[in-house]
């Protein structure tokens, strides 16, 4: 079972708790009274779909070329370029390109970016920092050209490389530019590409060339994904995906992991991505004003065994000339820098499913607001913070519960009444249904009274969930005993907590009452156990959370459960019944 469908248990087994509780406390009402689009696996013949009539002057779609196997074959000689004199054979060379955020490796043969660090977060699976280029496949931004039914292979192929040795940016400089040029040594055909590195930005903007070729369809390797870098792999490997934006039907997820046959995505896409938990790797077309450019298209075939990876191509057109200009992301899923690139680039992960995205994503912000403000201004952990949240939550909705639970007990003087009622008209239900709308209007009975004001903090757990789940500012947050605020705890020490409190919330209110119920005496042994079982494998800063909002509302629960016995001694009110 994954995290999310144990969460989605847990929530409705919890909201079953507080709903059942409030209508077994109380009587029941009168016995009669109401009650994404995924792609597939594609066929060789299926062609990119012809530009929208609306898609705009810039427009560039696919033309209607795609390999023909996923091993994309070198070139026949149609195309009459014979194979580089020696290139099996070239030695390969590397130029480091490092600034204050990350630092890449890029290979001469190929123009390959071989490695890329974020300098910022560290690797829980090796020594250094994340590593977005995995032992998976060539590497990134790789090219192939196809031509009519041809590729020109040119991910292993000698580039000459300037500046040759290292590009190092200084933080708040000018960016620098780092250039390959290919020439074929018999041959007209020539390529060039340019990579400009921003020291204080994790998007570079790449743009090229091809000489002796006007036109053709570029390939360019996206890659398998990001490295390793956590320590729960199966949850990182549960969000293995690429993910693209298409111009009709919007952002769709693909998991990595498990593709068996090549799939064609048919464009045009406003970008295309990899992604991991925390990291994302993309392209997204040039942005000029007044000038909208897509991609055409998005190749994934799986890796050779033991590699359970698929590895991701995205294709575009060649321009007027053989140009092309693309940006490429690798960094962080940091919400704010997604969202200034533009198209939705933030939803490269998405949040939550997808009808409840709307709601989820502006309280996702408000949350993490909150959560950087008192991290920040109050200069504590996030561990410290989940917990001042926690109380504060109560303390807010003090009101409200106070509110509710003043209904419960209003509630409550009413059952002996209704007891009565149900009693003595058992075999006349119209007149029974008559007499207890006369007993709900005269006392204000309401069983879901109670109810709703209790409900407000849900859509906070909620969201809190999917925040420890895929917010970057709380990886590998330790607090206490917890290495990772947004992984389980490894001592189960939260889950029982957790569960004890639950217990006890539910011994408070259970031992004021009377004739407790079997199905009662159930909830108060069984769920406590069973919400440890499914809490136990969800991120500990979520149960530090519930946890914490449990134990704030133990003086209040203390609290009805004494007015409770002063409402049993007192009596039922008396009523204007005939």
């Amino acid at each position: 079972m994954s995290s999310q469908q144990r969460f989605i248990l847990a929530v409705a087994l919890m909201l079953g708790v507080l709903v059942l509780g409030n209508l077994l406390v109380p009587p029941a009402p009168a016995p009669d009274a109401a009650d994404p689009q995924g792609t597939s696996a594609t066929p060789d013949s299926v062609l990119p779909p012809p530009a929208p009539a609306d898609a705009g002057a810039g427009t560039q779609i696919a033309p209607d070329v795609v390999p023909t196997q996923p091993s994309l074959p070198t070139l026949s000689p149609q195309v009459a370029l014979p194979a580089v004199p020696g290139a099996a054979s070239a030695a390969e060379t590397f130029v480091t390109v490092e600034g204050p955020l990350y630092r890449f490796s890029v290979s001469n043969l190929g123009a390959r970016i071989r490695t890329a660090e974020l300098l910022a977060f560290p690797s829980f699976t090796r020594e250094g920092p994340v590593e977005l280029v995995g032992p998976f496949g060539l590497g990134l931004l790789g090219n192939r050209i196809v031509v009519e039914a041809d590729t020109i292979d040119l991910r292993t192929v000698p580039f000459q490389v300037a500046p040759g040795q290292r590009l190092q940016l200084q933080a708040g400089g000018g960016p620098e530019t780092l250039a390959f040029t290919y020439q074929h040594p018999t041959q007209p055909f020539g390529f060039e590409v340019e990579y400009t590195f921003d020291p204080d930005s994790y998007l570079v903007e790449v743009r090229g060339r091809t000489r002796g070729l006007s036109r053709g369809l570029l390939l360019t390797d996206l890659g398998a994904g990001p490295a390793w870098n956590e320590v729960d792999q199966d949850r990182e490997r549960a969000n293995l995906a690429y993910v693209v934006n298409h111009l009709q039907t919007g952002v769709r997820s693909t998991s990595l992991v498990g593709i068996e046959a090549r799939r064609v995505e048919e464009g045009p896409f406003l970008w295309a991505a990899t992604k991991s938990s925390y990291f994302a790797v993309g392209i997204l077309p040039r942005v000029q004003e007044g000038d909208q450019a897509y991609l055409g298209g998005v190749l994934a075939w799986p890796l050779p065994a033991p590699e359970e990876r698929a590895d991701v191509a995205v294709t575009q057109s060649l321009e007027a000339g053989g140009t092309f200009e693309y940006r490429f992301y690798a960094g962080p899923q940091d919400y704010a820098g997604l969202q200034a690139l533009g198209n939705d680039f933030q939803e490269v992960n998405p949040v939550g499913w997808a009808w409840l995205r709307p709601v989820l994503r502006p309280i996702i912000g408000i949350i993490m607001w909150v959560l950087v403000f008192f991290h920040t201004n109050l200069a504590i952990g996030y561990g410290w913070v989940m917990i001042l949240v926690g109380v504060l939550m109560r303390i807010v909705l003090f009101p409200l519960n106070h509110k509710a639970l003043k209904a419960q007990l209003k509630n409550m003087t009413v059952q002996p009444l209704l007891k009565e009622i149900q009693t003595k008209y058992k075999d006349q239900p119209e007149k029974l249904q008559k007499e207890l709308m006369k007993l709900y209007k005269e006392h204000g009975f309401n069983p879901f009274a109670g109810c709703w004001p209790m409900l407000l903090p849900w859509p906070l757990l909620i969201a809190l969930f999917f925040v420890f789940q895929n917010t970057i500012e709380l990886r590998g947050v330790p607090f206490a005993w917890l290495p990772d605020l947004s992984t389980a705890d490894p001592f189960f020490i939260l889950p029982i907590l957790l569960g004890v409190s639950m217990f006890f919330l539910q011994w408070i209110s259970m031992r004021t009452m009377e004739d407790v119920n079997p199905q009662m005496k159930v909830m108060l042994w069984g769920m406590p156990v069973f919400m440890v079982v499914l809490f136990a494998a969800l991120p500990s800063g979520l149960n530090l959370y519930y946890l914490t909002t449990n134990i704030a509302t133990l003086p209040q629960t203390w609290w009805v459960a004494h007015e409770r016995k002063k409402v049993r001694a007192k009596g039922p009110p008396p009523t204007a019944r005939s």
